[in-house]
């Protein structure tokens, strides 16, 4: 799903972290992985809402809602997740979504979970679209920064506790 979340105002951050040597990239995982975490809390509420009628064919240009197992499997156990962090010297990286959340069976056929996602979340010629994922990007955004922030200034503020600042 194409959706990001960017943030700005973290250059003085990162300087900050830069200077305090071995112990900045500890914080800056410790930091995103709860901003991760937050974020897909923040999808999984999100597709908690997807709105949801009986399964039927959708013909002659009409569109349907997803159907409540098409739902299910959206929503199951365990189908958001936060990819493995990725650095790159200072800099810290992950996603959250549903990329690697594998199959699931939709009458009696195997399908891939991040297809049924994406094709609740943008629609497709046949199914309604609702932007859930866009929605708890939003949404949760401004919060995952917020803690992401609040973590880094807690923990940096430990270490200059710690030697002494």
């Amino acid at each position: 799903m194409p959706y990001t979340v960017s943030t700005s105002g973290m250059d003085d951050v990162n300087r900050m972290l830069k200077a305090l040597g071995d112990d900045a990239g500890k914080v800056a995982s410790a930091a995103l992985y709860e901003g991760a975490g937050i974020m897909a809390d923040a999808i999984q509420r999100g597709a908690e809402s997807i709105a949801t009628a009986p399964f039927k064919y959708a013909s002659g240009g009409q569109t349907r809602l997803p159907s409540p197992e098409e739902k299910d499997i959206v929503t199951g156990k365990r189908r958001v997740g936060i990819a493995k962090f990725k650095t790159d010297g200072m800099d810290v990286d992950t996603s959250v979504g549903y990329g690697r959340s594998g199959y699931a069976m939709l009458a009696g056929r195997k399908v891939a979970v991040p297809l049924i996602a994406n094709s609740i979340n943008s629609g497709t010629t046949f199914m309604k679209k609702q932007p859930f994922f866009r929605k708890a990007a939003s949404t949760g955004g401004k919060r995952a920064t917020d803690a992401i922030r609040a973590s880094i200034e807690k923990n940096l503020q430990e270490i200059i506790d710690k030697n002494g600042g």
